[in-house]
């Protein structure tokens, strides 16, 4: 993201371009330009740089997650549960290249909602949807064509997702044009579904080892998750 900066007043009336600027100097406003506010940790602001339309407070509370987990981790998929499934709501970054790979509709579980998702389990037969921090496991072909199994870390929360099937893959009700006929999109069984077009290359970016994290502000989940609390006991946690 370009960020832009104010001419500074004792050199406005210089005329000079910012490449012509010594290294030293050159290296100094890029720092200035990507130092983050008071309070923001600098993977919230690297997740806030790259997808500045999420929700905020779905950004801040992964990259607090993340942070608990692995901080080392290469790729994070963001899920915001709270936006209805006719809008963007899922964002997949690339941390080390400092990209954001994805801007994708996502559906949630029949039992989670109808156009918006209020109800969230760890439950088996629930077709409903789960929150909190997942770590990706392999790519597979299914019943629902290439998917990605998701191992959840959450105890009672998502704990049960590879028992679930909870699982990303591709759905013909992921669409612009099923919306269009609906007004929302398909729901699935409580996995997180994605358009068809873009199966392939969005699960590739995310197997093995990298992380998805799915948000709704759910008060009782936001009050005991340990990965939004991350003490000594929480830290790392993932590594298991």
């Amino acid at each position: 993201m370009v960020t832009r900066l104010r001419p500074l007043p004792l050199v406005c009336c210089l005329s000079f371009t910012f490449a012509s600027l010594p290294l030293q100097a050159s290296s100094f406003f890029t720092s200035v330009a990507s130092t983050p506010p008071p309070g923001v940790s600098p993977l919230q602001h690297q997740l806030l740089q790259l997808a500045p339309t999420a929700t905020p407070e779905a950004l801040r509370l992964a990259a607090q997650a993340l942070n608990c987990a692995d901080p080392s981790a290469e790729r994070l998929a963001v899920i915001d549960y709270s936006l209805p499934s006719t809008e963007p709501r899922l964002w997949v970054f690339d941390l080390h290249q400092h990209e954001l790979l994805f801007e994708e509709l996502v559906s949630h579980g029949q039992g989670s909602g109808d156009a918006y998702a209020d109800v969230f389990s760890n439950t088996p037969e629930s077709y409903q949807s789960s929150l909190g921090l997942f770590r990706t496991m392999n790519s597979y072909y299914g019943r629902n064509g290439y998917s990605l199994r998701l191992d959840g870390l959450e105890p009672e929360v998502n704990d049960l997702a590879y028992e679930r099937a909870i699982v990303i893959h591709g759905a013909d009700y992921v669409s612009d044009a099923f919306i269009a006929q609906t007004g929302r999109l398909g729901r699935s069984h409580g996995c997180p579904a994605v358009r068809q077009d873009i199966t392939y290359p969005l699960i590739d970016s995310l197997r093995e080892d990298q992380y998805v994290f799915a948000y709704y502000p759910d008060q009782e989940w936001l009050a005991t998750s340990s990965f939004l609390r991350c003490n000594a006991g929480a830290t790392h946690l993932a590594q298991r």
